[in-house]
């Protein structure tokens, strides 16, 4: 048999180390604090960067507390994309300091939020007054502490807003996948645009309908689609026993036969309002990680919820 040249052998190895990307090491570290930011970078990186979320399926954003795992990558992250969630104001300064050569890249800073809540209820001092259902008294940051509402990923026009700047800063950390992310923004702006179009057909009937919600992350959802979000939950507590009356007689007033729960947040206040409207309580998750499919499901369950 005739042997091959050398020179074939070499070529037909550097074709397979390319194909399996064996000589390109590992991918550069990025960190984001929620599971849909990680889809958000990763669907304009690709695969030319590894993206750690802070924030682990199920956890708070409210409460949570990176692991010394998290700490040892964040040591040696490129960047870190922000959202301007109540975790960020208590660690990032502390994350800044292990790695004073990560870019921090505040993916909310063209956003004008909005408040969180037009009438929070009054709350008592004490968190184990009865009928009040309180966050981790030691956790000292609540969620929209500064009164603006930090859940933008829910809206599709402010997403496109973000994901701008994700691809922008990509360009900047490695401007050799430029015209990769430039390819896969477009791409996925079109697709936000296909979602965006789809759910004002899904809730277009429902305009100006109220829905009621126990922690308020949907005002920008409400706000993109003509809807109302009720909140049970105001800065970080459940209503007293006054104030829940007060809410059971709004649900029915309005007609409303459904409380929207998220998997993050004890579920007592929602399920007592439920019990008395004769409704439900139906789980929706801002936090979920596919961020497209997430909000096709929710559109249709507020939809049918004001059905």
């Amino acid at each position: 048999m005739k042997k091959r040249p050398l020179i074939y052998t070499i070529l037909l190895l550097i074709i397979f180390f390319l194909s399996f990307g064996s000589w390109a090491g590992p991918a550069p570290v990025v960190f984001v604090s929620i599971l849909p930011q990680k889809f958000f970078v990763q669907q304009i990186s690709g695969e030319r960067f590894a993206v750690e979320v802070m924030v682990p399926p199920g956890a708070s954003p409210h409460i949570y507390e990176p692991k010394p795992s998290q700490m040892r990558k964040l040591a040696v992250s490129k960047a870190f994309f922000t959202i301007g969630v109540a975790m960020e104001r208590v660690w990032l300064d502390k994350i800044a300091t292990i790695n004073p050569d990560m870019v921090v890249v505040r993916t909310e800073a063209d956003i004008d939020k909005i408040a969180m809540a037009d009438e929070p209820h009054d709350h008592p001092g004490d968190p184990g007054q009865e009928g009040s259902e309180s966050h981790d008294p030691a956790h000292n940051v609540q969620e929209g502490e500064d009164g603006l509402d930090p859940h933008i990923w829910l809206s599709p026009s402010l997403v496109k807003s973000q994901v701008k700047i994700i691809r922008d800063h990509l360009v900047e950390l490695d401007p050799s996948g430029a015209q990769m992310y430039n390819d896969n923004y477009a791409a996925f702006i079109a697709r936000v645009e296909e979602l965006d179009a789809r759910l004002r057909k899904v809730l277009h009937d429902q305009r100006g309908r109220k829905f009621m919600v126990f922690h308020p992350s949907w005002g920008y959802f409400a706000a993109s689609y003509g809807l109302e979000q009720v909140a049970v939950e105001i800065e970080g507590k459940s209503p007293k026993p006054a104030q829940l009356k007060a809410l059971i007689k709004q649900a029915r007033d309005l007609d409303i036969r459904v409380v929207f729960a998220q998997p993050q947040f004890s579920r007592k206040s929602a399920e007592v309002i439920a019990r008395e409207i004769d409704g439900e309580v139906v789980l929706v998750d801002p936090l979920a990680e596919d961020w497209f499919d997430n909000m096709s499901r929710v559109a249709e369950k507020f939809s049918a919820a004001a059905r």
